[in-house]
């Protein structure tokens, strides 16, 4: 197990590297000019280039990154350039929103995929199968925008049952934009639990707890669903990250204060600083989060060694 971390670790610091060089050079392949951006386009040339030397732009690229690198290397993500704040500040401002809303969204699609999906499996090529799968491979292909945009529409213009900006009205505000989140990850666990459920149920061990006497019920849930949950865990764990920093669609619509809408707006505005900061914030969530979810495979799987 030692090992096996030491060079999990050691490639998520790899992969973690390779995220920062990349936003990095994406970024300055961008047109325009954050100086300019920061000061208007009426803005004379001197005064540009005298904020382009106090923020380092005018060096060489290797160089700008070498900076960026150093500061990070001693916990420092740099300043934004247009709220003149600390980006780790920011980033911790807007994380406990994200964090509410991933959190939400990936309980909903882990409670109700998993549920579906064992369904399905034990109701075999029968109606609850069909309809479910069936919905499964809608949830699929629903955009995200799409689907916020509606359920706007329905439960928040025509019904005015529900909340449709912000989050101020507390756990209501939470409803819709969770729940379309949760569609696309809920639809393919349902469709990883089926799958999987159908490989073990003719096991001999599935046979030998019916014989025993167990409940249908038990029979599923302790013994099939358990040995056949591992895709699941690697879906989950992946949809996590995902989900943690990659909400940036369902936050614009439905004007969620979390860290995608500030990355669109740091994106918006050339912020250099804040859009790297939350990039590695991102990648580093999403690489730890996968660890553990690979980590939880032995727990769940005896089997399961580490070498």
């Amino acid at each position: 197990m030692i090992r096996y971390l030491v060079n999990r670790l050691a490639l998520s610091v790899v992969v973690v590297f390779g995220v920062s060089i990349l936003v990095f050079l994406m970024l300055h392949l961008v047109p325009g000019d954050p100086a300019v951006v920061m000061l208007s386009e009426q803005a004379n040339a001197s005064d540009v280039q005298h904020l382009r030397h106090e923020l380092g732009l005018d060096q060489p690229l290797w160089a700008q990154y070498a900076l960026y690198l150093e500061r990070v290397v001693h916990g420092d993500l740099g300043r934004s350039i247009r709220l003149r704040l600390p980006v780790s500040e920011l980033i911790a401002s807007r994380l406990p929103n994200t964090l509410e809303l991933a959190a939400a969204s990936l309980s909903l699609a882990t409670l109700v995929g998993v549920a579906v999906g064992a369904v399905s499996a034990v109701r075999r090529g029968r109606l609850a199968d069909n309809l479910a799968m069936v919905g499964a491979l809608i949830g699929v292909s629903l955009p995200g925008f799409w689907l916020g945009l509606m359920l706007i529409l329905l439960f928040g213009l025509r019904l005015g049952a529900l909340p449709i900006a912000g989050n101020q009205d507390g756990l209501a505000s939470l409803v819709l934009p969770a729940l379309t989140l949760a569609t696309v990850p809920m639809a393919t666990i349902a469709r990883l639990t089926r799958s999987g459920l159908l490989d073990v149920l003719g096991e001999d061990y599935v046979r030998t707890a019916r014989a025993k006497g167990l409940t249908e019920f038990a029979v599923i849930v302790s013994h099939a669903l358990r040995n056949s949950i591992i895709p699941v865990i690697t879906v989950v764990g992946v949809q996590f990250g995902v989900l943690l920093g990659g909400a940036i669609i369902v936050e614009t619509v439905f004007a969620w204060p979390g860290l995608g809408r500030l990355l669109i707006d740091a994106v918006s505005a050339r912020d250099f600083p804040l859009v790297q900061g939350i990039m590695l914030f991102i990648s580093v969530s999403f690489v730890l989060v996968n660890l553990c979810a690979d980590l939880v495979y032995g727990y769940v799987d005896p089997r399961i060694r580490y070498g």
